[in-house]
């Protein structure tokens, strides 16, 4: 039960952060003049980059911390500064992409891994998160169920993503606007907390 409950409690904590949601609409605009077959495929390999990423850290993201010598409570820190600006970006609309970014990207015959999983949906707050709970959970059982809630989220993205488009028409710029500013408040309250935890550890 408890590797359960650390498997349910990585994927709470990572699905609002990655926010699959708000990539729709970028996803769509990325891919919307390829052909159906090369969009499920592009929605497919995002599933698989993200879950490949957010895995990998979740393994060794504490050797990372280790070689670099930073303490958990920094990294809680620094991640929730990360988290928390992503979040109020999301509330505050704003550009993700510079112009330099979308020609590039436009251009891309496969945006798959960027800039769909790296930055846009595993970016940083994510990596941070998975870090994170690895370092807390240090048992080989524990970050494999995070390696689990990664997989779990992957398969996630790759289904939203394969219906990006219609879903994008239904919900229109209004409703994806309203997701997005959802899940941003959930975001800048998840990367607070982050940070309170880290202050907490310090001034312990």
């Amino acid at each position: 039960m408890d590797v359960l409950h650390v498997a349910v409690a990585a994927f709470a904590a990572l699905l609002p952060i990655t926010n699959p949601f708000g990539a729709l609409a970028a996803f769509a605009g990325l891919t919307g003049s390829l052909p159906a077959e090369q969009v499920r495929r592009q929605a497919v390999l995002t599933g698989i980059y993200v879950a490949a990423i957010l895995g990998v850290f979740a393994l060794l993201g504490s050797l990372v911390l280790e070689a670099f010598g930073i303490s958990l409570p920094a990294l809680q820190i620094a991640g929730g500064l990360v988290v928390a600006h992503s979040g109020f970006g999301m509330i505050v609309p704003r550009e993700n992409f510079s112009e330099a970014e979308k020609a590039h990207a436009a251009t891309k015959a496969d945006v798959s891994f960027s800039p769909m999983a790296l930055p846009l949906v595993a970016g940083p707050g994510a990596i941070g998160v998975v870090i994170a709970l690895g370092a807390r959970y240090p048992g080989i059982e524990s970050r494999l169920a995070v390696v689990v809630a990664a997989v779990a989220l992957g398969l996630v993205v790759a289904v939203l993503l394969r219906f990006a488009t219609p879903w994008v028409e239904k919900l229109g710029a209004t409703g994806i606007g309203a997701l997005t500013r959802i899940m941003g408040f959930l975001i800048l309250a998840i990367g607070v907390e982050l940070v309170t935890h880290g202050v907490l550890a310090v001034t312990r």
